[in-house]
């Protein structure tokens, strides 16, 4: 029933004129506004989803069922990619949201040129470093030497672009918070088309293999900066481009990588997480049972991502009503974040379990591939609701600053619960030990999560008396 409200609210917002007033977060209604900010991001967030899975299909059709396996083992260096593009977007997209509600408008457009500076150099420096010692990280994260050229193609390509991605990706969770949720959406889905449109003529008539696919990535988001760039260069906007936000403030910097590294530290221990489980697929499966995961991973991203998009909208309605000490309205929008949340993800399991065969078969037609990535999908997915839990009431803390805690959430499911089980539960149950190890942490994470949040909930309460 949420999930009909916000699509209607959605739809009905979409239609009646928006003046962009950032500070309607404080004083409108939290359903219409969880739709009118989270619909965009979620829409975003499944096309950017459908891109990657759109990909994988052309590559396994394409290039071959190995090919998969060589993009699946890029996956740990992807997830470091992205540590180091949260740490300044999320961050500054979060310190923004809260400045917002403090009514400090100069001090939010300062941010915006602080995150295109930090981003470029963070985006040319992770750059040169990875393809200096390229062979030996991707060695390093399990890449046999049947799958290597394949990654190697992959990567050289794409991080030449990185500083693009880095800058597009950061200003683009600025303008969703400033008050254009719509305008952000729309950017995804420029990036996507231009992708989906350059990938099958780089692999299918130019044969450019992996270095196609890369391309195409890099020429999508390139395309994606231009047009978030010519938003913040019109002074029309609330927040736009200004000449002091280009002078670096350690202070703001070291704000925003404080709100950021939650999710850069659950991004980069995905990384190391994501490397145990290629090299548990490895010796139990082989490397098709890499290329599995790597199937099997672009569902499970795909609905994490849609979760993701509705954090997203949640973000900026609690971290402004959080400055403005309006907590009630905070909390209010987690409820229904966290009911929404659970209910997309009830729907990932459902169709998991009753059409994983369905699925698993529009990526590849190797049998031993599709017998592989059918059976995994149904253990990974298997208590998919909880995860959505975990998920927003992670971002919650982080979305009112408190990064501490968000950051002691992030890892204790991947970190201190997971890899554990990797280790131990293929001992005894094989291939399908690496699988179980995700659900059974993801059991875990949750109980802490709710005791923590159960916690912090009356601190927060008292912060609301004072206000």
């Amino acid at each position: 029933m949420y999930l009909c409200i916000l699509i209607m609210n959605l739809a009905k917002a979409l239609r009646q004129n928006n003046t962009n007033d950032p500070h309607l977060l404080g004083r409108g209604d939290i359903k219409k506004l969880l739709a009118q900010y989270s619909l965009p991001a979620i829409i975003g967030m499944v096309v950017t989803s459908f891109y990657h899975i759109v990909d994988s299909i052309f590559i396994g059709h394409g290039i071959g069922a190995i090919a998969l396996s060589g993009m699946a083992v890029t996956f740990p260096i992807m997830n470091i990619v992205v540590a180091f593009s949260t740490l300044i977007g999320v961050g500054g997209a979060t310190l923004t949201s809260i400045r917002l509600g403090e009514k400090d408008e100069e001090n939010a457009r300062n941010i915006l040129g602080h995150v295109a500076i930090v981003n470029t150099v963070n985006g040319t420096v992770l750059a040169v470093v990875t393809l200096i010692f390229l062979d030996p990280v991707l060695r390093l994260f399990g890449a046999s030497e049947t799958l290597l050229p394949y990654a190697r193609d992959f990567l050289s390509v794409y991080m030449l672009g990185l500083p693009i991605g880095f800058v597009f990706i950061g200003l683009n969770n600025i303008m969703r918070v400033s008050g254009y949720p719509q305008k952000a959406m729309l950017s995804s889905f420029l990036t996507v088309a231009v992708n989906i449109v350059l990938a099958p003529i780089f692999i299918f008539v130019l044969d450019c293999g992996m270095k196609g696919v890369a391309l195409a990535t890099v020429l999508s988001q390139l395309v994606g900066l231009i047009w978030v760039l010519s938003h913040f260069f019109n002074k029309s906007n609330h927040i736009h481009f200004d000449r002091k936000g280009f002078k670096l403030s350690s202070k703001t910097v070291l704000n925003m990588m404080a709100i950021g590294v939650s999710p850069f530290l659950m991004n980069l221990t995905s990384s190391l997480v994501v490397s145990i489980i290629n090299f548990g697929l490895m010796e139990h499966g082989g490397d098709l049972a890499v290329g599995a995961y790597g199937i099997i991973n672009r569902i499970l991203f795909l609905f994490g991502m849609i979760v993701i998009g509705l954090t997203m909208g949640m973000q900026p309605i609690v971290g402004y009503n959080y400055g403005a000490k309006q907590i009630d309205r905070s909390f209010k929008a987690l409820r229904y974040t966290i009911v929404v949340g659970v209910l997309i993800m009830t729907f990932g399991l459902l169709i998991s379990q009753l059409f994983p065969g369905i699925i698993m078969g529009m990526f590849t037609t190797d049998a031993e591939l599709l017998g592989i990535s059918t059976r995994g999908l149904r253990i990974t997915t298997v208590l998919f609701p909880v995860i959505a839990v975990q998920m927003v009431i992670s971002n919650f803390f982080q979305s009112v600053g408190k990064a501490k805690i968000a950051i002691f959430l992030s890892l204790t499911r991947q970190l201190i619960f997971l890899i554990p089980f990797l280790i131990f539960l293929p001992r005894y149950f094989g291939l399908d030990g690496v699988f179980m190890s995700m659900p059974v942490a993801d059991l875990i994470a949750f109980f802490v999560t709710i005791l923590t949040f159960a916690y912090q909930y009356k601190g927060m309460q008292a912060k609301k008396e004072i206000g």
